[in-house]
């Protein structure tokens, strides 16, 4: 430790030494480095902050709203693009002195690097604009710096809307284009397709579609067959029923009046339930079982009451008339489904001959099916896209397809953005006492001079056996002080120099707008 300080002594004491060298290597470092700063032009910044509105509640009424992030997208690469670039250079004092296309191009690189876009929300931007050019005063690029952020969101502004229409214009010519080569394409496979099926009907619509009418054809078979077994089971239960009812019934009466009482009630709950069988019912259904139930009740009060005295007769049974009725209806049900059954099977067999004999005209069949469906499908496709193409151009006629609003708009800057001179001058006067200190410290190292006994020693490695002080006269030590007072009025005037530089850069600032 006593080593390293012995070592920082010696060393401050080389450059105290030799203090007029490394002040004036202070001075020539200093002098040229405020000098370059100074040379260094000084940068304005000039912001705006601007707001893209993309929701449209027309656009979304319509369902032609286009999406946000595309939107978003095309602001940040359009905003800054080399076009609009390349125009702000043109319509500002950037372009006065381009002569031929490689200035241009290297403005417009270097302008790029200028003009930054920052997002600080999805639909919220920031646009910057440096301008620096050392042939202009520092009110001319102040001016110029606000100058670039507005011509950039003018440019944006006036494209963005005549740019949409002129898009869109062009789209629509490229549709009624394409929609009249698919038309005419669309016209010959009509005709083609007509012409086929003019000549083979049964393949109208390929041998896809002759298929799915043989399928469609078994499975209407199918469900005839099911129905037809339900109509001759139903037809069965009927003969049944008519083959135990009897097909006339006797009924007394006399002269004067009919039966009255339980015996009247109980005829009449006996046709109720001859309708109910007549009508298909079995013994299980709730009201069949109700009414026999009723019939039961009524012969039992019956049996009580005196019989009338009647004459015997015979008359039609309406329940065995109206059985016949039903026969009758469900024998036609029975035979008009066994002839559509039976036209079925011939249809079936008829598209299964045409599809197993004619291979050749069935591909033929499918080709010329497929090929139209793929026209009309394309030509709707376009005629849809052409018809959202025409609204979203009515609308953006009316109204722009995004709100494009300034929030805050650029003004001219007060203060440059950069050099931080201040903090330049300040690191030039570092640099240029740390050059002259190293400077007197590099002198008394090329030179054979030791600072202290300890280091000839050690250098020498020998003993030293003493030193010897250096005694000055009166005359002397005056001529010592009076150097002493020069390098410091030298080195305050170094100082001095700074500060001024400091109050001159405060002054020059403030003074820019």
């Amino acid at each position: 430790m006593n080593e390293v300080f012995e070592e920082l002594r010696t060393a401050l004491y080389s450059v105290w030494h030799r203090r007029w060298l490394a002040l004036a290597v202070a001075w020539v470092v200093c002098i040229l480095g405020w000098l370059v700063v100074a040379m260094i032009p000084n940068t304005y910044e000039s912001k705006a902050r601007i707001y893209v509105d993309l929701e449209d509640v027309l656009s979304d009424q319509m369902k032609i709203a286009g999406d946000g992030k595309q939107e978003i997208t095309r602001v940040r690469q359009t905003l800054a693009s080399s076009v609009n670039l390349e125009k702000v250079i043109r319509s500002t004092k950037l372009g006065e002195e381009i002569e031929d296309r490689a200035d241009m191009d290297a403005a417009i690189d270097a302008l790029g690097k200028d003009v930054d876009i920052t997002s600080e929300e999805d639909n919220l931007f920031e646009l910057t604009a440096s301008v620096g050019e050392g042939k202009y005063s520092d009110a001319e690029n102040a001016a110029l710096s606000r100058d670039v952020v507005q011509k950039l969101i003018d440019i944006f502004r006036e494209e963005n809307i005549a740019g949409n229409r002129n898009e869109i214009a062009d789209t629509m010519v490229f549709l009624d284009q394409q929609l009249e080569e698919r038309k005419l394409e669309l016209e010959s496979a009509e005709q083609k397709r007509l012409a086929f099926e003019a000549q083979y009907p049964e393949l109208i619509g390929g041998s896809t579609a002759l298929t799915t009418k043989i399928q469609q054809a078994r499975a209407e078979l199918r469900t005839i067959d099911g129905e037809l077994a339900g109509a001759q089971s139903a037809l069965a239960a009927i003969e049944g029923q008519l083959a135990s009812t009897p097909p006339t019934i006797s009924s007394g009466f006399t002269p004067a009046a009919q039966e009255t009482g339980a015996r009247a009630a109980l005829a009449t709950a006996q046709a109720q339930l001859a309708q109910l069988r007549g009508r298909g019912l079995t013994d299980n259904h709730p009201d069949v079982v109700s009414s026999r139930r009723q019939v039961a009740i009524l012969k039992r009060q019956a049996a009580g009451e005196k019989a009338p005295s009647a004459t015997t007769t015979t008359q039609q049974n309406p329940a065995y008339s109206s059985l016949l009725a039903i026969k009758a209806q469900r024998q036609g049900d029975v035979q008009a489904m066994n002839a559509n059954r039976a036209a079925l099977q011939a249809e079936v067999a008829g598209l299964m001959a045409s599809q197993a004999t004619e291979p050749e005209v069935a591909a033929e069949a499918n080709r010329i099916s497929r090929d139209y469906e793929v026209l009309k499908t394309k030509y709707d496709d376009l005629l849809n896209d052409r018809e959202e193409i025409r609204l979203r151009g009515q609308v953006d006629t009316n109204r722009s397809a995004f709100k494009f609003n300034v929030i805050d708009p650029p003004v001219v800057p007060r203060k440059p953005a950069a050099p931080n001179r201040p903090l330049l001058l300040f690191g030039v006067l570092f640099i240029g006492l740390a050059a002259g200190a190293g400077a007197a410290f590099a002198m008394s190292q090329m030179r054979s001079t030791f600072s202290t006994t300890a280091k000839l020693e050690r250098s020498m490695d020998l003993p030293v056996i003493g030193a010897i002080s250096m005694t000055m006269k009166e005359a002397g030590r005056a001529l010592q002080a009076k150097r002493l007072k020069q390098w410091a009025g030298a080195t305050a005037a170094l100082v001095g120099v700074f500060v001024i530089l400091l109050v001159i850069e405060f002054v020059q600032v403030g003074a820019v707008a």
